[in-house]
Parts: C-alpha cells; sequence; structure tokens
C-alpha cells in the first residue's frame, strides 16, 4: 500500500503502535503526492464459544467477513491537498450481525501546510501517540472509528512534533456521535518528543467544557519508553478527572475522586524471542480513564476481554507477559497471557496466542483467545480467528 504525506502528517501514532520502541525519524508536515489511490481488502473467519449465551462452536455467533478500505489522496497546489477513505464490509454467515453489510465514508478531509505546519480538518484518523484515549483503530484493515476535528501539527521545534485539535464528534458504523453528549467536544494539545537518544515520550493534555448536561471532565497521559543496550523500558502515567454531573463518572459513583493508572514494562530479547512483562495497578477512582471510547492503557488487559480497560470505583492490579518468536522464514508466533485482579472479587486471566505469515502478498493470521472473568463481565469465553489482508 502506498502511503504519502497526508496521512502521514499526524502519523506519529506508529511510534507506540504495538509497542514499538524502534526509533523514528520526527515527523515532518509534508506536501502530499499529486494522486495517490491505496487499499486494503481482507478476509476473516471468526468461530466463538461465548459462556453468557450458552454458545457451543458452530453455534449462530459465528461468521465471516470481508472488509474493503479505498483511499484517495490529492495535492491540490498552493499548500492544499484532501484526502478521503470509503470501507465496507460485508458480513458472509452468522445470523449475530443483523446488518449484513455496510458502507461507510470513513475519512473526507482538507489540509494545508505553510513552512512546518500543517492543518487538517474534517473527518480523520487520530493516531495513537498524541490522542491514546480518543484514537483510530483498524481491524483488518477496517477502520472502526474516526473522528471529525481540526488538527494543526507543528515541528518547528527540533526533535519535537507539536499537536492541537478540536474534536466535536467521532463517526462509526452507527453514523456521528457526540463526544460525551456534548456539541462543544473535546480539546487536546500534544507533544512527542525523541532528544533523548533512543527514546520516545509523549504527552497528551485533554478538556471537555461539557461533559453530559452541565459537567467537566479533564484527562493528562503521558508514556515513556526507551531501549538501553538489550533493555527496552516503558512508563506510562494516565490521570482523569470528571465532575459530579459528568458522564465519564462511574455508575452510582458516591463522589468524583480522580483516577489514575501507574503502568511500566521491561522487556529484552532472547536472540529470536522478545519477552516483555507489563504491570499496571489502577485506583479506585470515579471517572473512567478511557473518556474517548479507546485506550491505549497498557493495563487494559486482553482486548479489553477483562473489563473494558478500567472498572470505576475498584482498585485493579494487571500482569501481562507478552512473548513474540520470529522465525527464520519470516513469520512469526506471539502469546500474551495476563491477569487482572481487583480490590473485591475473583480474578479474572486470560490469553491471546497466534501465528503470522505471508502468503506472497498477503498477510495471514491464526489466532484463539480464551478469558475467564467471573466478576467484571461474568464471563468465560474462547475465540478463533483467521483473516488474511493484503495492501494495494
Amino acid at each position: 500500500m502506498k502511503k504519502t504525506a497526508i496521512l502521514s502528517i499526524i502519523a506519529s501514532g506508529a511510534i507506540f503502535a504495538g509497542g514499538d520502541i524502534t526509533p523514528v525519524q520526527p515527523i515532518k508536515p509534508a506536501a502530499p503526492a499529486a494522486c495517490d489511490f491505496w487499499g486494503i481488502a481482507s478476509f476473516a473467519y471468526r468461530a466463538q464459544k461465548l459462556s453468557t449465551k450458552g454458545d457451543t462452536w458452530g453455534s449462530k455467533d459465528n461468521y465471516a467477513m470481508f472488509k474493503l478500505a479505498i483511499g484517495v489522496e490529492k495535492d491540490l497546489g498552493y499548500g492544499f491537498g484532501f484526502g478521503a477513505e470509503l470501507d465496507h464490509i460485508t458480513y458472509l454467515d452468522g445470523s449475530l450481525n443483523k446488518d449484513k453489510e455496510h458502507s461507510k465514508l470513513a475519512q473526507f478531509y482538507l489540509t494545508y501546510k505553510t513552512n512546518n505546519t500543517v492543518i487538517k480538518a474534517g473527518r480523520q484518523a487520530l493516531p495513537k501517540a498524541v490522542s491514546p484515549w480518543a484514537w483510530s483503530y483498524r481491524d483488518a484493515g477496517y477502520l472502526k472509528q474516526s473522528f471529525n476535528a481540526v488538527t494543526v501539527v507543528n515541528s518547528d521545534i527540533k526533535d519535537t512534533t507539536l499537536v492541537a485539535a478540536w474534536v466535536p464528534s467521532l463517526h462509526t458504523d452507527a453514523g456521528n456521535i457526540k463526544i460525551n453528549g456534548s456539541n462543544k467536544g473535546l480539546f487536546m494539545l500534544g507533544a512527542v518528543n525523541k532528544s533523548l537518544p533512543n527514546t520516545t515520550n509523549a504527552t497528551s493534555i485533554y478538556y471537555i467544557p461539557k461533559n453530559g448536561s452541565s459537567g467537566k471532565a479533564f484527562s493528562i497521559w503521558n508514556t515513556t519508553e526507551t531501549k538501553i543496550n538489550n533493555i527496552e523500558l516503558g512508563l506510562q502515567l494516565a490521570y482523569a478527572k470528571a465532575d459530579a454531573n459528568s458522564i465519564a463518572l462511574a455508575k452510582n459513583a458516591a463522589g468524583t475522586k480522580s483516577s489514575y493508572s501507574i503502568a511500566g514494562y521491561i522487556g529484552t530479547n532472547f536472540g529470536a524471542l522478545n519477552a516483555r512483562l507489563y504491570l499496571d495497578y489502577i485506583n479506585d477512582g470515579d471517572a473512567t480513564l478511557n473518556l474517548g471510547g479507546t485506550s491505549a492503557l497498557w493495563g487494559r488487559s486482553l482486548d479489553k476481554s477483562f473489563a473494558n480497560d478500567v472498572v470505576p470505583g475498584n482498585k485493579q492490579k494487571i500482569a501481562k507477559l507478552a512473548l513474540k518468536y520470529k522465525f527464520q522464514n519470516k513469520t512469526s508466533a506471539y502469546l500474551d497471557i495476563a491477569a487482572d485482579k481487583p480490590d473485591s472479587g475473583k480474578t479474572a486471566y486470560g490469553l491471546i496466542t497466534g501465528y503470522k505469515f505471508k502468503i506472497k502478498d498477503v498477510n495471514v493470521k491464526v489466532e484463539y483467545r480464551y478469558v475467564k472473568n467471573k466478576d467484571f463481565t461474568k464471563r468465560q469465553d474462547q475465540r478463533f480467528r483467521v483473516q488474511a489482508v493484503y495492501k494495494f
């Protein structure tokens, strides 16, 4: 897939995507190519055994799907450009999904570049590095959510990317959704710095002036990752505060106690094997840490299988071991094991294991997931997934 500057302008999310701390050059705003088309096509099959529904393998909840994303970027001259992306999904089997197919305009935006500053306005994807609780992610190439936003990116400071944004709403398969029930949206300031060798530091500050009928909400995140010789280290701090009238509070919350998380990891390579140990503590605050609907919280358990990142009002201690082995034939296998211990209740635990390989230009992944969670979501689930993705 050919990717040029419009999307890469704020693609600093690649710094943290998948926990990759490989040093990259600072993002430099640049004009888009004269015209660039790109696309992603994928096929996936998902079998599930969900204890909450009494399912068995081969039940109606199993389904296959085809996804397609097609995008265009074009330089209009005089510093102006535009981009667009059309996504489509078709469910080929299973009665779990009432809508058998769906198409959406996932992105449509204009850009303007002057010197080292780029302004991007319209429906767009927000990167994880500068927007850790309101970011866009793809499922087999399909953009799950984008944001209606105005984003300003500047790189005048050496080794630093500054981002400011106003985000009034997000866009999903269900259409436009106001940010926490308000037309005022959220305001964001972010900075990604790479001044220190092999080190990336990202800080993001969010403010929601009207969160619900009359409440306000505030959040700040900081993530630092570095590599010293063969040792990988990471530290993450997250903080959220919500007013008494905010919809960001936990259900039946008694007060407005601030929520915070302290997470860290240490990792290293043993030949072709990479191992990381994550530890996270979340306090019993009243506000949700994932105010924007998605979260880059390292303590997010396994694919939100435990508690959708955070159970407000309940302390959590989370440990996760992530292993990845690269074979000589450019294939890889991975295994993540996690345990989530709430302040009261039983420990939830689960695993994700899979194998990735490539057939010509098609990336294939086979994956199995298991979670046992008797307190948060009353679940003991198993999932089997196969997906093939082709980029052009």
